[in-house]
């Protein structure tokens, strides 16, 4: 893609309408999720949580119109399946422009229009590793989680260049900052396009917690707000514009659990944790915190199963997908094999979830099936019926 501007999920830049730069943190307005709060009351919530820029996903005018008059600093967005036609025609772009940016500005104050969402990074698999808490999880035995949520008890010295890093997130904005020098663009102002921490996550999601979420987010703020600016180690005294991932759980989303848990917000716009955006609170002021109770990696056995609740009528479908991908996901299951009685479609469904999920776990597959499934660490086999599991 041309014009590419850093941000940390690859959601591209490409145009800044102001001079002056904020370090008014900002909010994703995702809206993946069934029953949110209308965009009316959405806009109500964050201008009483003193939210300062608010990143869309689209260009959605209701909700344009909505923050019109508003101090809120807004980013629109192209969505993916258009990027292609409007680069492709002058005219097209032109239009979009007109449609999207030149009829709402300046009683909206639009800042960033930002190209496409994660389209380097467009699926759970790669963007990993552009998040700290993704790194952490991950490599959660050499990586200490002080060092991602900004506790400032580890330090790390880079060997090269003699700098000092007390987080994680520094780290990870001056590789940004070193390759795009190396590139030749040593000048390109760093936006964070989403950055944030899930408050809950499967067995095998390590540090998936309120916790840690609290923690990180509270002092990203923190961090993001003062004056003067930190900046980076390669960077100092930088303002770097910042937008928390997400305002909203958003229940519709694909993939782990964390996937619909990154909210400030739940789905029905209750506070997941107290959070103060503006910065100015003091964090000794907030009550304690849950208890983390999964930072450590969990070692054992993990099956897929029916989870409670689930529609029948669905069930039936997403067995025929499991069965259907082949390397005998389901052959157990064939007529008088040890997996075929109960003949019921929530004991096949279960089953088949988890040699699905066993088999294909490496390619990418993850024990959801759109809200059907859920992990358990309890062994559903039964008999002579061997239900496939695996092994973290």
């Amino acid at each position: 893609m041309a014009a590419l501007l850093a941000t940390i999920l690859l959601s591209s830049l490409l145009s800044v309408f102001s001079a002056d730069i904020s370090s008014k943190i900002g909010v994703n307005y995702g809206r993946k999720g069934e029953n949110l709060p209308s965009p009316y009351r959405t806009i109500e919530t964050v201008r009483s949580m003193n939210v300062g820029r608010m990143k869309l996903y689209d260009s959605d005018h209701e909700i344009l119109m909505l923050l019109s008059g508003t101090n809120i600093h807004v980013s629109t967005m192209i969505p993916n399946n258009d990027i292609i036609r409007i680069a492709s025609s002058q005219a097209a772009a032109e239009q979009w422009v007109q449609s999207n940016v030149l009829n709402f500005y300046p009683n909206i104050m639009i800042r960033f229009v930002l190209v496409g969402n994660e389209v380097l990074s467009h699926n759970w698999r790669i963007w990993p590793s552009l998040v700290p808490a993704r790194p952490w999880s991950t490599n959660s035995r050499n990586i200490s989680l002080d060092f991602a949520l900004f506790r400032g008890r580890v330090n790390q010295t880079d060997h090269k260049t003699g700098l000092v890093y007390t987080n994680l997130l520094d780290q990870m904005l001056d590789s940004v900052i070193f390759a795009t020098r190396k590139l030749g663009y040593p000048d390109i102002r760093l936006a964070i396009g989403e950055t944030g921490w899930p408050t809950a996550g499967d067995a095998d999601q390590v540090g998936a917690n309120i916790n840690n979420a609290a923690t990180y987010n509270r002092k990203l703020i923190q961090k993001m707000t003062s004056k003067p600016a930190s900046g980076t180690p390669a960077r100092p005294g930088v303002v770097i514009p910042t937008f928390i991932f997400s305002l909203y759980d958003e229940n519709q989303k694909p993939g782990p659990t964390t996937e619909r848990h990154w909210g400030l917000l739940r789905s029905n716009g209750m506070s997941v944790y107290d959070i103060d955006i503006t910065g100015r609170r003091r964090l000794s002021s907030y009550k304690p915190l849950p208890a983390a109770r999964n930072n450590v990696a969990y070692r054992g056995k993990l099956w897929c199963e029916v989870a409670p609740g689930a529609d029948a009528s669905n069930l039936s479908s997403a067995l025929a997908y499991a069965c259907s991908q082949g390397n005998q996901t389901c052959a157990a299951l064939n007529p008088g094999q040890p997996c075929y009685e109960p003949v019921s479609v929530f004991w096949h469904a279960s089953y088949a979830f988890s040699s699905y999920w066993a088999k294909f776990r490496k390619q990418g597959a993850t024990c959801y099936f759109n809200g059907l499934a859920r992990q358990t660490r309890n062994n559903p086999s039964r008999g002579r019926c061997n239900f496939p599991s695996v092994t973290l």
